[in-house]
């Protein structure tokens, strides 16, 4: 563990400049630890007083409300992607939950990864502070790293739902509800997180059977030809990994 990593902080309180989703729940389940907590506040709006800044706003956005936020104060972004260079001017740190926030009902954020980063030991400490506090597994991920970062977990998540909506329309023509399915999904995705890809993969590809994968791909071909280029390359990628 590197020095920068074991320099402690302790906060009294946050402002959290960003009324969506993640920032109403950031604060919600925040408030919950005893930190006292300032908002969601409205975008542009300039908190002062506070033990540190974290902005719940669009990635477009955080330069902006960076900019309206007195000098002083640790500010952090709960941005995937972006980089620190972001909050140019400010002791600046990065909070990103990997986790998806829904329209409806309380996120639990205990278990969860999350990556963090701090331009200064203290800032660092600060996200490192507020991970814990969340109950969150957190990680250092550097700047340079952070595109590969969240690609990683669009591939995991979002490309993931992606392919169940093609799984569930092509379900769908054989009169097969998605939720017999979901216990396949449940079991595919419980084993990659036990066993690593290659260990977990398991179907007519990984047997060898293309006789199996022909007659599948004629299928799709028939009933859903718009998700044969998916298919295909979805196939090509599963012999590669088998």
């Amino acid at each position: 563990m590197r020095e920068l990593d074991r320099i402690p902080t302790t906060l009294h309180s946050c402002a959290i400049v960003g009324a969506g989703r993640l920032g109403t729940a950031l604060a919600a389940a925040l408030r919950t630890t005893g930190l006292e907590i300032d908002g969601p506040l409205g975008r542009g709006a300039s908190p002062a007083g506070a033990g540190a800044v974290l902005l719940c706003v669009p990635d477009g956005e955080i330069a902006a409300a960076a900019a309206a936020v007195p000098p002083g104060m640790p500010v952090g972004h709960c941005s995937g992607a972006t980089g620190l260079d972001a909050l140019a001017g400010h002791e600046a740190f990065g909070l990103h939950p990997l986790m998806t926030v829904p329209a409806t009902g309380a996120p639990v954020f205990t278990g969860a990864g999350a990556a963090i980063a701090g331009s200064t030991p203290r800032a660092l400490a600060v996200a490192r502070e507020l991970a814990e506090r969340l109950g969150l597994r957190a990680t250092t991920v550097a700047d340079e790293d952070r595109a590969a970062y969240h690609a990683a977990a669009s591939i995991a998540a979002n490309f993931l739902v992606t392919l169940e909506g093609a799984a569930e329309r092509l379900a769908g023509t054989a009169g097969v509800d998605r939720s017999l399915l979901a216990p396949l999904v449940r079991a595919a995705v419980d084993n990659w997180a036990r066993l690593g890809a290659r260990d977990a993969l398991t179907g007519p590809i990984a047997r060898g059977d293309d006789a199996t994968v022909a007659r599948q791909r004629a299928a799709v071909h028939e009933r859903t030809p718009d998700l044969l280029p998916m298919f295909d390359a979805m196939a090509d990628a599963t012999r590669a990994l088998a």
